[in-house]
């Protein structure tokens, strides 16, 4: 899929629509940069916005403390 208009030339590429590369792409294109965002998914954000996360080292810790009880 592809958002916006194709440009021949960018100034930076950001290579993961994640948290974090969403965030850097959108900002530098805030600041004027020519920028594209590259990721495997439709829409930008990751795993964590669009699924959900499961805190995992959260509740091994507290598996863990169960445990020693």
């Amino acid at each position: 899929m592809v958002v916006g208009e194709m440009v021949e030339q960018v100034d930076l590429a950001v290579v993961g629509g994640g948290p974090g590369g969403y965030t850097a792409a959108l900002r530098a294109a805030e600041l004027g940069i020519k920028t594209i965002l590259i990721d495997t998914q439709p829409k930008p954000g990751g795993v964590c916005l669009h699924m959900g996360c499961i805190p995992s080292k959260a509740l091994l810790h507290a598996a863990e403390v169960l445990n020693t009880a």
